[in-house]
């Protein structure tokens, strides 16, 4: 059970988050204070009964003691999800990520959201102690890179890259960051129903690169509770990105997050080579057509000659329809490897595009969302990868 602590000396403010965390599965507890202890022990001996998961620093309180007492908790207790709140969030936010807060919030925020951050805020705890918890003392932990990818455009891949974030993001909440380098003409932030405030090209330059607390601080927070690194606003940024930088981008996140799924580009491209020497999974994605499954086919040859095929490797056949003239086994005979997923085609899925919500977020009953709920099973547990063996294969013609 979460556990929500509240510091301020504001009365009405502490009326509005209890009534907020009362619908959530939880106990509260208000401290009216203008003043903070020295440390997280002096605070955490005051309270009995369940482990605290969420503590809201102010209104009220000294901005600079704040920030201090997070710091201090941030070393301590990590697991613990810190909030500041504070009228005006300008000039205040980087100061406040390399403190260890987890967000910020303004003391007239209504009900609602406050009732969401602190359900983000405790999804976030959740997710820190299972991973201190699976950690080893004195080996960093490096996350799984999942390239989803595809020769030819137009097969799907942004709709399961985004399918399998939010539904990687159920076993590791805040834990699993989407990152689209389709740097053209990317789609994850509409597939997500984002308006991101800064982007892939943000996050390849200046400090974002040298300090990853700054990289985290450009990346935008979906309510499913994964975050994304969304494609530059204009496609000739796309230009200015070397795949050097994607490299480096990609090492960066891995260290921070659990998942990393990339959403590429069609075709082998820069910026693909650059993310395979880093991928420990390719989800190769093909439709039921002559062109995609031969393109597939294709592809598998070239990276093979590269040397840049990952360790596991996950194929996703999709818009499988009888009526086009092929059959499963034609596709695997075609492609030299076995389907491990293969997704109908449905009318619910261009309906979730347009709304912006992925199916696995809105708990649909479609067939393809059970197919892509156990399509990230085989990442979080609940599946086995299969090993990149026999993948050329050249028996049979579609």
């Amino acid at each position: 059970m979460s556990r929500f602590v509240l510091i301020t000396s504001d009365p009405a403010f502490e009326r509005r988050v209890r009534q907020a965390a009362a619908g959530l599965h939880g106990t509260f507890h208000a401290i009216a204070a203008d003043y903070l202890p020295p440390g997280p022990d002096d605070l955490l001996k005051v309270l009995n009964g369940d482990p605290v998961e969420v503590i809201m620093l102010g209104p009220g309180l000294p901005l600079e003691d704040s920030l201090r007492l997070a710091s201090l908790f941030d070393l301590q207790y990590p697991e613990v999800s810190m909030v500041l709140v504070v009228e005006d969030g300008e000039g205040i936010a980087l100061p406040a990520m390399r403190a260890g807060i987890r967000d910020l919030l303004q003391p007239g925020s209504d009900i609602q959201t406050i009732r969401s951050l602190l359900e983000r805020a405790s999804l976030a705890a959740a997710g820190r102690r299972r991973g201190l918890g699976n950690s080893v003392e004195g080996q960093p932990q490096s996350g799984r890179i999942i390239a989803v990818m595809s020769p030819k455009g137009g097969v799907g891949k942004t709709t399961i890259t985004t399918n399998l974030a939010v539904g990687l993001g159920k076993s590791a909440p805040m834990k699993v960051v989407v990152v689209d380098l389709d740097l053209q003409f990317g789609d994850v932030a509409s597939g997500l129903m984002l308006e991101p405030e800064k982007t892939l090209a943000d996050a390849v330059v200046g400090a974002a690169v040298l300090d990853s607390v700054v990289l985290k601080s450009y990346l935008t927070l979906h309510p499913s509770g994964i975050y994304a690194l969304c494609a530059p606003l204009r496609p000739a940024d796309a230009d200015q990105i070397s795949g050097e930088q994607v490299g480096r981008l990609l090492s960066q996140l891995s260290n921070e997050f659990q998942y990393v799924v990339v959403d590429t580009a069609p075709g082998l491209g820069e910026h693909v080579l650059a993310t395979l020497e880093l991928a420990t999974d390719a989800v190769w994605v093909c439709g039921m057509d002559i062109p995609s499954i031969r393109g597939l086919r294709a592809g598998f040859g070239v990276l093979a000659d590269l040397d840049l095929v990952p360790a596991n490797r996950h194929v996703v056949l999709n818009f499988a329809d009888r009526r086009t003239g092929l059959t499963l086994k034609d596709v695997e005979a075609t492609i030299g490897c076995s389907v491990d997923v293969v997704l109908p085609r449905s009318r619910a899925v261009p309906y979730s595009t347009n709304k912006g919500v992925p199916l696995l977020e809105d708990g649909s009953r479609d067939p393809v969302t059970k197919g892509l709920r156990q399509f990230a099973e085989r990442f979080s547990g609940g599946g086995n990868p299969r090993p990149n063996k026999k993948l050329h294969g050249r028996a049979g013609v579609v």
